[in-house]
């Protein structure tokens, strides 16, 4: 289930970000592994903001603990992905393209014309991932002020260690229903 994250959700996004961050020891890229997760802080602004949906586990077992997660920011007058992260016990389901659809349906209805992510190019559950979910990579040159920021941000950090893109996807139309 794809839903807003609620306050009490915020304690297990930490956990859900640490074990999804293991898969890049397998891709030597250890230091993205070793990362810290977000403060409690910035995921309550994110919650607080309204910009932070998670997918809980459909298995009653499990209660409504999320499973997955995803923050958004704005960025150049498009919805941009900042993070989406799923743990590693319920990757391959979906999961995190359900949430792509989720914050396409709400970027659609706030008015926004694309969503936008970066992310690393050459990791098989990051860029090639986006683009089987219809993204395509942004050309330096088509990129707003605020998304050469969040670049030079991330340059700034070190990630630029590994081949990194941005990306974008055009805002889904409203799909007809058939009877």
């Amino acid at each position: 289930m794809i839903r807003p994250a609620e306050a009490a959700d915020l304690p297990f996004l930490p956990d859900i970000e640490h074990a999804a961050g293991e898969a890049f020891r397998g891709v030597g890229m250890a230091r993205i592994a070793d990362d810290g997760a977000l403060p409690r802080a910035v995921l309550a602004g994110y919650q607080h903001a309204g910009r932070a949906w998670v997918a809980s586990s459909p298995r009653p077992a499990a209660g409504a603990a999320p499973i997955a997660y995803l923050l958004l920011d704005v960025v150049d007058g498009n919805a941009h992905v900042e993070q989406v992260t799923v743990h590693p016990d319920s990757a391959g389901a979906g999961i995190g393209a359900r949430l792509i659809d989720a914050v396409d349906e709400w970027a659609r209805e706030a008015g926004f014309p694309a969503l936008t992510l970066t992310t690393f190019e050459e990791v098989p559950w990051n860029a090639p991932y986006y683009r089987r979910l219809g993204f395509s990579i942004l050309a330096p040159s088509a990129w707003g002020p605020e998304l050469a920021a969040v670049r030079r941000h991330e340059a700034d950090a070190g990630l630029d260690a590994w081949p990194r893109v941005a990306m974008v996807r055009p805002v889904q139309p409203v799909q007809p229903r058939h009877p």
